[in-house]
């Protein structure tokens, strides 16, 4: 192997790069590394079929955003260049925190139009404390709209913010279009290649820091699973060599939160290439590798040589915010369309999620057959419960609740940045709608026709108040947050204003009765459908629920006039995504999920077990 090394001294390896990919979401990141791959020469064309190469997983593809920290790597001038890309999203920032460990040096992409925003700021102050050296890349010069050195002087305004003020004078820097497939330091002077970027990458970033004389450790920042092998650990080696088949000591964090240590010898040894993995004799400090064969290893872990002692700080990750409550479906339709239908089920499923998913906590509630599971947000945990539905799992899933804290004898709560870009003659709505939710406006800006606003609202102000935006600015309004800190527990949040309309039976929903409803209400569900006595099909015109017959049928008479059978035409119902109907359900409802179908429902299916807990109430 080509790293200079020296006895007894730490040494830079030179022919490897570990670079960790960061940026909000949308901003290019995926496609990005789709241009670096078609243009590193490795590749026949029938092996990059498609857009967005990396989003391999199908709710990825399907939402156009990267869920998954994935890493590949690209040879060039001589030196291997590991490429990691991570996502956007602060929902999985617990994705993020773990892989920036592996990396030297980081690429932050901002949009020439819309420059750094919220998320662009967290995942850059997870690499900054991590330690990697930044470079920046102006994505989208392409775009009509784009202002690519305003761009430019705002991620460096940024980079100060955070404390990177001692590296802005040696901070590299390239305008790209990742579409296009160009970079150029000149965003006025068009390449044809990525070059210049890759250059950036040799040149600007060091390699890792290594002492290779040392012994052996390394920590376990991701998890990857073979049905043939079982968990395959990855991270980067920080010190000594690693052999294929070599026994070490692995470290990890007990039941009762004490280190335990236990002797293991891996299966087989791998090296990152291109798109997949090879196998290897041995690795050395720099290396990112993956090892078979580990049972039972958990993401931050550490890997040491035996006797060593010398295991890595514990990996730690930002607390959850929001918590959810998972129970078995329940509904009168139960067992009908999935295949994982019981309380074990449920639970070895989120055993199994706890694994990988390090953002995600799992506590049973105690005198009940539920589960509390609390993530980064409502997009982290629908993604979890769209996954399972997609498994063949049933469940019913509660109200979303903010995780609350108890700080100096007071209640605490977590507050979020929120960030609304919204054309200028829409704002009105948007600040009545976000101070209505307790949102305190901070900061406003005008960028041609539209107005940016920042807010510091609370947690508990933010779920549902996406739709309501969008609603009421037409579907114009760009809408982020992230979480910025726990604060004294504000006043009450208003609730959801209208009441619903709960079916009195079960059936099929006829045309006949749902043509009388629909002057009053928004309906949920079509005509032709079953329902279930206690299952939600619309939304009351006012406040209070209302209990109706959606299964009523038109009586037939002897009698017959002209003209008095009308034609029923029906409005279309809302159609419910399931971060919508998660945000919309209130303390007393659920929303059952199950592999073909998401319904809405009671606690209580029947009236008069409602009204009595209502008068309990």
């Amino acid at each position: 192997m080509n790293h200079a090394t020296s006895p007894g001294a730490s040494t830079t390896r030179e022919d490897i790069r570990n670079v960790v990919i960061i940026a909000h979401v949308d901003h290019g990141k995926t496609t990005l590394v789709d241009c670096l791959l078609r243009q590193s020469g490795q590749y026949r064309d029938t092996e990059l079929q498609g857009e967005r190469i990396l989003d391999s997983n199908d709710l990825e593809k399907e939402r156009g955003i990267t869920i998954l920290a994935k890493n590949i790597a690209i040879p060039y001038r001589g030196v291997k260049i590991n490429l990691i890309d991570t996502p956007g999203h602060a929902d999985f920032g617990g994705e993020v925190e773990r892989v920036v460990k592996m990396a030297d040096g980081c690429v932050v992409l901002v949009d020439a139009a819309e420059g750094p925003m919220p998320q662009t700021r967290f995942v850059l102050e997870k690499a900054l404390q991590a330690g990697c050296k930044p470079i920046v890349v102006v994505n989208k010069v392409d775009r009509p709209d784009g202002r690519p050195h305003e761009a430019l002087d705002e991620a460096l305004e940024l980079l100060a913010e955070l404390g990177g003020e001692e590296q802005l004078d040696d901070v590299g820097y390239v305008f790209t279009s990742a579409k296009e497939g160009f970079a150029t330091t000149d965003h006025e002077v068009r390449t044809d290649n990525m070059l210049p970027l890759l250059d950036l990458f040799v040149d600007h970033i060091p390699g890792p820091t290594i002492d290779a004389d040392s012994d052996f450790q390394m920590m376990v920042t991701t998890l990857d699973w073979s049905e043939y092998v079982g968990r395959i650990a990855v991270g980067r080696i920080n010190a000594g060599t690693i052999s294929a088949g070599q026994s070490f000591d692995l470290h990890c964090l007990g039941a009762d939160g004490q280190p335990t240590k236990r002797r293991v010898k891996p299966s087989a040894l791998y090296l990152f290439d291109n798109l997949g993995r090879v196998a290897a004799d041995s690795a050395s400090a720099g290396d990112i590798v993956a090892i078979e064969g580990l049972d039972a290893v958990e993401i931050g872990d550490t890997l040491t040589a035996i006797d060593a002692n010398n295991p890595l700080p514990r990996l730690k990750v930002d607390e959850p915010t929001l918590e959810m409550v998972f129970s078995v479906n329940s509904s009168p339709m139960a067992g009908r369309e999935g295949k994982y239908v019981t309380t074990r089920q449920i639970k070895n499923r989120l055993e199994k999620e706890l694994e990988r998913n390090v953002a995600l906590r799992v506590s049973m509630i105690e005198g009940t057959e539920a589960y509390a599971v609390a993530g980064r947000g409502v997009l982290h945990l629908a993604v979890l419960i769209e996954t399972m539905r997609r498994e063949g799992f049933e469940l019913s899933v509660g109200k979303p609740r903010v995780v609350f804290k108890e700080i100096d004898g007071k209640k605490h709560e977590p507050f979020e940045t929120l960030r609304v870009e919204v054309p200028t003659d829409a704002m009105g709505p948007v600040m009545e709608l976000v101070g209505h939710r307790r949102g305190q406006l901070e900061e406003m800006k005008q960028r041609g026709d539209y107005s940016l606003l920042k807010f510091n609202v609370p947690s508990r102000g933010l779920i549902g108040l996406r739709t309501k935006l969008l609603n009421a600015t037409r579907g114009t309004a760009i809408i982020h947050h992230r979480f910025e800190s726990y604060r004294v527990v504000e006043g009450d949040v208003p609730r959801r204003a209208n009441g619903v309309l709960i079916s009195m039976t079960g059936g099929k929903t006829m045309p006949f009765a749902l043509f009388a409803l629909q002057d009053r209400s928004e309906l949920l569900v079509p005509a032709g459908i079953e329902v279930y006595e206690g299952m939600i099909v619309g939304e009351n015109a006012r406040e209070g629920d209302m209990v109706v017959n959606p299964s009523r049928e038109k009586k037939l008479t002897n009698m017959r006039a002209s003209g008095s059978d009308e034609n029923v035409i029906l409005k279309p119902p809302r159609d419910m995504s399931l971060e919508a109907a998660l945000e919309y359900i209130e303390d007393d409802e659920l929303v059952e999920v199950t592999p073909l179908s998401i319904r809405l429902r009671k606690i209580a299916l029947k009236e008069n077990e409602r009204r009595r807990k209502g008068r309990n109430a």
